[in-house]
């Protein structure tokens, strides 16, 4: 066989051998499947900006209106008002995409934290906090219109920057050159 026929052997096996597609992003907590062809209502978050890989992430939808908008979800329940909360182990690495499905088409309120000492309790001084309007919280509690967001039948996309304590400013989304 002359040299001008031969095909080095890399560019045979790739003829050869089919393409696999690559991997689908994974999407985090139990609500999954909801935003991965599921039926219903549903949100998927895109999170960016985690300060960091520690921890965990949290998603919360509350009923969209100022009275019930970060409620003690046992009041809620006790009220007979939807609340739903799903927790995910933040991923060493890679894009973080959540979901969280609600029980109907609607308009909720949607809170998205950061746990970074994984104490399921806020605390101000080291945890992330993001809402679907991305506006910098800063000193201010977060109004509930900021929170809010219409879904319809399927699954509704969002995509929500993490904020934290930045000094006397208040919560802003970090910045690793600070």
């Amino acid at each position: 066989m002359s040299a001008r026929f031969a095909v080095p052997a890399a560019i045979l096996l790739a003829l050869l051998v089919p393409a696999t597609p690559a991997p689908a992003q994974s999407v985090l907590g139990e609500d999954a499947v909801a935003c991965n062809g599921g039926n219903g209502a549903a949100i998927r978050v895109y999170v960016a900006g985690l300060k960091d890989r520690s921890g965990r992430l949290k998603l919360e939808l509350y009923p969209a209106n100022e009275d019930d908008f970060l409620k003690d979800d046992t009041k809620l329940k006790n009220e007979g008002k939807f609340f739903r909360r799903i927790w995910a182990t933040t991923p060493a690495s890679g894009a973080v995409t959540m979901c969280i499905k609600a029980p109907r088409p609607g308009r909720y309120a949607l809170l998205f934290t950061h746990d970074r000492d994984g104490k399921n309790k806020f605390n101000f001084w080291r945890d992330g906090v993001g809402f679907p309007s991305n506006r910098k919280l800063g000193r201010s509690r977060p109004k509930w219109e900021e929170a809010t967001i219409n879904l319809g039948g399927g699954v509704t996309r969002v995509a929500i920057r993490a904020q934290y304590l930045r000094g006397f400013s208040g919560f802003a989304p970090y910045d690793p050159n600070d």
